[in-house]
């Protein structure tokens, strides 16, 4: 495979998760401005990262394994989609997720009847507050 190695990864996370968009409807892809804005300061944070390390000579990248297309400071063009693609299929896998469950990913909608998760995390963070210290204490 060559220099279309890393290419080549790239290319297959994609083509992986790509069923998660079309058949699961992740809806990622529809919804791109979101996506973006979500990794648009992880991109940022880690190009200079890697920028910053070429540069210090820390890392470097094979010729032989990469399309060996430069772009300014030295980073390969790899990596710099590597960036995309891979917060991108992880997106994807965790909206998917979401799709098939029914998970919500944020905070549940508090169930108050007396044996609900909720009600009972209340009452046991109510014994914690009267006794204290957090766990129940012994009648004396």
């Amino acid at each position: 495979m060559g220099h279309w190695t890393y290419a080549a990864l790239l290319a297959g996370c994609l083509v992986v998760t790509a069923p998660l968009e079309l058949v699961l409807r992740a809806r990622v892809y529809a919804r791109w401005r979101r996506f973006l804005l979500a990794v648009l300061p992880e991109f940022v944070v880690f190009v200079a990262w890697v920028l910053y390390a070429i540069d210090q000579g820390h890392w470097d990248y094979s010729a032989q394994l990469t399309l060996d297309v430069r772009l300014p400071g030295g980073i390969p063009v790899e990596e710099v989609l590597f960036f995309v693609v891979v917060p991108l299929c992880s997106v994807l896998a965790f909206e998917a997720v979401r799709r098939v469950t029914g998970w919500d990913a944020g905070y549940p909608v508090p169930d108050d009847s007396p044996g609900s998760i909720a009600a009972r995390n209340e009452r046991g963070a109510d014994r914690g507050a009267e006794s204290g210290s957090g766990t129940e204490e012994a009648d004396e």
